[in-house]
C-alpha cells in the first residue's frame, strides 16, 4: 500500500531529521562501544589474533604523499601467515611499544590503509616527519576506529537541516515527501547514445532525464540495473559538464567505474578501489595526475625534498647549535619545497577534474579534500537501498538533482545498535513509498528460470516481474534424474520427521545437522550425473546458504567430509555462507537450509522476508530449499509459499529421499 505524504507541521520535515540524528549518535556509541569492548583491553597478542594488530613491523620504505604527508611502506614478519582484517581505506595507527610505556600510553601516528599485499601495507600518514619514538623499540600497526565516517555525516545533515530557502531545501524536501516532484515530459528525452536496452529500462533512462528533482531506478533482482544506470549517467553527461556517481560500498563503486571506463567516458575514480585491477587503478586519481604533462615537474620537487629530508634525518641525538641549526634550515627547505609542489599538485588536480566527465566514489568519499569544493547538476547513488541516510545526504549536498538506484525488497543497511534499528529505513526507502511517482521500475529480469522468479515477483513486485525468454526455461535437465527434470523450484518438507533445532551455549546461534545432511544429501544426489570435465566452458556454479552462523559452519565442515563436494569447494564451484555473502551475486544451483525446527513455531531471523528475497533470486536454474513446514507454515510469507509449491508441484517430503 502506498504511503502518503503526511506532513502538516512545517516543521515535520525538521523533527524527523533530528530523530535521524538522534540515531546516528546512537549508532556511532554502539559502534564505538563494540570496537572498545573488543579491542581496549585486548595485548598486543589478543588482537593478533582477531586479525587487528600486525607486530612487529618493520619501515622498509618512506615516501611523501599527497600533501606532502609521509606515505609508510610496512612489512611483518613472513613467518606471520594469519588471517587479518586489513584492508584499502581502513584507518591505522603505526604505534611505538616502547619500554615503560604500555595500552592507551603508547605513541601513536594515525593514518589510512592504501595498499595491502601479502605481509606489506602502505599506511598514508597525517604526518611530514617520522617523529623520533620510532627508534626507541619494536612498531606494530592497528586498525583504528573509523571516526571519519560519522563526522561527515554528522555534518552533512547540519547543513540539510539547517537548509531554509535555496536548492538544498527544495530537494530535502522533495526526497523525504513533504513537496511533490516536478517532472519535464519524458517524450522530450532524445536519447543520444545506442543501447540494447529493453523498453522499462529505456522507460527508466528517459524518466531520469525528464526529472526535475528525483529519479528513482528501481532495480529487482536480475534486471540490468547497473546496465541502466550506467546508460543513464553517459546520457545525463551529453547535457551536463560533470556528474558524481556514489555507492555505499568500494566494491559497488568500482563496477560503475569499470562499466563506464569500458563504454569510453572520461572518469576518475576518489578514493582507493578495493578490486585492484589495472582498469581501474588506471582512471584513480593519483594514477592520473602522474600521467599530467605538469607531473615530472612535481616529481622532481618532491625529490629534492626528499633530499632535503633526508639531510636533516642524519642529524640524530646529541649534537651541537651548528649541527642544530643546519638541521632546521634543511627542513625549513624541505617544507617550502613541500608547499611549492603541493601548490602544483593542486593545480595538476584542478586541470583534471575541470575535463573529467564522471567522478566516481563511496559516500563518504564525496568528502574527499580534492573534491570537496564541487558542485553537481545531477548526484547518482547505486544501491541506495543499502545506504544510511545520513551516508546519501554527503553527496546530495553538493548536487541539484538527484538519482537513487537500488532495490529496497533486498537487504537493508546494517545496524549495529538495536535502539537505532529505524536507521534501516533509508532514504531510497522514504522516497519510493511517499512518493511513487519518482520510480520507474525495471520489468524484465536476466537470471532466473520463471519458476524461481513468479514467487518473489508475487510477494514483492505486484507480480510484475517477467522473465526474459533467454532465461525463463533454463534448467538442469540432464542432472536432475531423481525428481521431475523440469522443476527448477524444489522444497523439502521435515515436517514429521523429528529433525529439532539446536541452540548454541553462549550464543544466540542456531544448528540444525540433520537438516543441514539432509540438505547435502540432495544436492549430492542432484549433481551425481554432472561431470565438470564435460562442462569445461561453463563450470556449473553452486551456493549453499543458512540463516545462522552455526548451521553455516556444520554446513562448511560437512562439505569438506565430502569428497564429491569438497572438490567442488575446492575448485570454487561450490561455496557456502549467509544471505548476505551472497548479495548481488548469483549461481546456477542455490541450496537453502531453513533450520529452524520446533513447536513453538518461532522462526527468528527467517522474519526478515526481504533477507529471503535476496536468498531465493540469487538461482539461476535450481532452488532447492529444506524446512520444517509445521514451524515455518504460521507465518504469511512462508504460508505463502508452501501453497506457492503446491501450486506447481514442487513440493516433497524428506521420506521420499529415503
Amino acid at each position: 500500500m502506498t504511503e502518503q505524504p503526511t506532513y502538516t507541521d512545517p516543521y515535520a520535515v525538521e523533527k524527523e531529521l533530528r530523530k535521524v540524528q538522534a540515531l546516528m549518535k546512537l549508532e556511532q556509541q554502539e559502534d564505538l562501544e563494540q570496537f572498545k569492548l573488543k579491542n581496549a583491553k585486548a595485548s598486543i597478542a589478543e588482537r593478533q589474533q582477531r586479525g587487528l594488530t600486525w607486530y612487529p613491523v618493520t619501515i622498509i620504505k618512506e615516501d611523501i604523499g599527497f600533501g606532502g604527508k609521509l606515505v609508510l611502506e610496512l612489512e611483518r614478519p613472513a613467518s606471520q601467515k594469519g588471517l587479518h582484517l586489513f584492508q584499502v581505506g581502513k584507518n591505522a595507527a603505526l604505534f611505538g611499544n616502547v619500554p615503560g610505556r604500555s595500552g592507551s600510553d603508547r605513541p601513536t601516528l594515525n593514518g589510512v590503509i592504501t595498499s595491502v599485499k601479502r605481509n606489506k601495507i602502505l599506511l598514508a600518514t597525517t604526518k611530514e616527519d617520522l617523529p623520533d619514538w620510532v627508534e626507541e623499540g619494536k612498531l606494530g600497526v592497528d586498525l583504528t576506529f573509523d571516526e571519519v565516517s560519522y563526522r561527515e555525516m554528522e555534518y552533512a545533515l547540519g547543513k540539510v537541516m539547517g537548509a531554509f530557502d535555496g536548492r538544498l531545501a527544495e530537494l530535502r524536501d522533495v526526497l523525504l515527501g513533504a513537496k511533490p516532484a516536478q517532472f519535464r515530459p519524458e517524450n522530450e528525452a532524445t536519447l543520444y547514445y545506442p543501447s540494447p536496452l529493453n523498453e522499462s529500462q529505456l522507460a527508466a533512462v528517459r524518466h531520469v532525464l525528464a526529472a526535475k528533482d528525483v529519479a528513482i531506478i528501481h532495480g529487482p533482482p536480475g534486471t540490468g540495473k547497473t546496465t541502466t544506470l550506467v546508460q543513464a549517467i553517459m546520457e545525463t553527461t551529453r547535457r551536463e559538464r560533470r556528474v558524481l556517481v556514489c555507492a555505499p560500498s568500494n566494491t559497488a563503486v568500482d563496477l560503475l567505474t569499470e562499466k563506464l571506463a569500458e563504454r569510453g567516458v572520461n572518469v576518475i575514480r576518489m578514493g582507493n578501489p578495493s578490486r585492484v585491477s589495472d582498469l581501474l587503478l588506471e582512471h584513480t586519481l593519483d594514477a592520473q595526475i602522474m600521467t599530467h604533462k605538469s607531473y615530472p615537474e612535481l616529481k622532481s620537487m618532491r625529490q629534492t625534498a626528499e633530499q632535503y629530508r633526508e639531510a636533516a634525518g642524519k642529524f640524530k641525538r646529541h649534537f651541537g647549535w651548528e649541527e642544530r641549526e643546519e638541521r632546521r634550515q634543511l627542513k625549513e627547505q624541505a617544507h617550502l619545497m613541500l608547499q611549492d609542489s603541493d601548490n602544483l599538485e593542486r593545480y595538476i588536480t584542478e586541470d583534471l577534474l575541470d575535463k573529467v566527465q564522471v567522478i566516481t566514489a563511496t559516500l563518504v568519499g564525496a568528502s574527499n579534500r580534492a573534491i570537496r569544493h564541487l558542485t553537481y547538476e545531477t548526484i547518482f547513488i547505486d544501491e541506495a537501498a543499502q545506504a544510511l541516510e545520513p551516508g546519501c545526504w554527503i553527496p546530495i549536498t553538493k548536487g541539484n538533482r538527484v538519482v537513487l538506484a537500488g532495490d529496497h525488497q533486498q537487504l537493508p543497511p546494517t545496524i549495529k545498535s538495536e535502539k537505532a534499528g529505524a536507521l534501516r529505513e533509508t532514504l531510497f526507502e522514504k522516497c519510493i513509498r511517499r512518493q511513487p511517482e519518482t520510480a520507474r521500475m525495471l520489468k524484465v529480469q536476466y537470471r532466473m528460470h520463471e519458476q524461481i522468479m513468479e514467487f518473489s515477483s508475487e510477494q514483492f513486485y505486484d507480480g510484475k516481474l517477467l522473465a526474459s525468454p533467454t532465461v525463463a526455461h533454463a534448467d538442469l535437465p540432464d542432472y536432475d534424474i531423481r525428481f521431475a527434470p523440469d522443476q527448477a523450484v524444489e522444497f523439502l518438507d521435515t515436517a514429521g520427521f523429528g529433525f529439532q533445532e539446536l541452540g548454541i551455549a553462549e550464543s544466540r546461534s542456531i544448528a540444525n545437522p540433520e537438516e543441514a545432511d539432509l540438505l547435502l544429501k540432495r544436492l549430492a544426489q542432484l549433481l551425481e550425473p554432472y561431470d565438470a570435465a564435460d562442462h569445461t566452458e561453463d563450470l556449473l556454479t553452486i551456493g549453499v546458504i543458512a540463516p545462522y552462523r552455526a548451521q553455516i559452519n556444520y554446513l562448511k565442515d560437512a562439505v569438506e567430509g565430502n569428497d564429491e563436494l569438497a572438490g567442488l569447494m575446492e575448485h570454487r564451484m561450490l561455496s557456502v555462507g549467509t544471505v548476505d555473502s551472497f548479495q548481488g551475486q548469483e549461481r546456477d544451483i542455490i541450496a537453502i537450509s531453513l533450520t529452524r525446527s520446533n513447536t513453538q513455531g518461532e522462526i527468528g531471523f527467517l522474519s526478515d522476508i526481504r533477507r529471503m528475497n535476496v536468498g531465493m533470486t540469487r538461482a539461476r536454474k535450481k532452488l532447492l530449499i529444506v524446512g520444517d513446514s509445521s514451524t515455518l507454515g504460521s507465518h504469511p510469507f512462508y504460508k505463502a509459499f508452501l501453497d506457492y509449491v503446491e501450486s506447481i508441484g514442487a513440493y516433497r517430503t524428506a521420506w521420499e529421499l529415503q
